[in-house]
């Protein structure tokens, strides 16, 4: 038990004697070990893709439910088409920009802008959906009128 107590006190010390030497630059190894820069393949799937319409319209319903307070959903999508394909340098984040036109419960038809981007899924596993609904960005996330969530 004592030997215990003593292995852990000097264990302290040394941590706290460590954490009060300055830090020193990195090397040129440490500095460039394994660090080219992003590699992104640029393969996304179409505008159109199942999980990509179903991933709005599922995100859509519970966004206006939780934050809004309504029963607002997306019944369904017309007219979509690709509007850009990687649009920026090559070394950006590959994205496709689509739009389309969503029925809403409450019977309108509105314009829908959204992107799938390389590798902006949770922890940066798959690809990843912006969206916006003109009309029902509340919170002015792609103000004015969807336009940030367009190229």
């Amino acid at each position: 038990m004592a030997k215990s107590r003593v292995a852990a006190a000097l264990g302290g010390a040394l941590l706290l004697a460590a954490g009060a030497l300055p830090a020193g630059a990195a090397d040129p190894l440490e500095k460039n070990f394994w660090l080219e820069g992003p590699r992104y393949d640029g393969v996304l799937p179409p505008c159109e893709h199942t999980y990509v319409l179903e991933r709005i319209q599922a995100r859509f319903g519970a966004k206006e439910y939780r934050f809004w307070n309504s029963d607002l959903k997306i019944m369904g999508f017309q007219d979509i088409r690709e509007t850009a394909f990687r649009p920026w340098a090559a070394q950006t984040i590959p994205r496709r920009f689509c739009s389309a036109v969503v029925l809403t419960s409450d019977g309108i038809r509105r314009p829908l802008h959204y992107s799938i981007s390389e590798d902006t899924a949770m922890i940066g596993m798959s690809w990843g959906v912006e969206w916006c609904v003109v009309g029902t960005d509340r919170n002015w996330a792609y103000n004015p009128g969807c336009t940030m969530a367009q190229p």
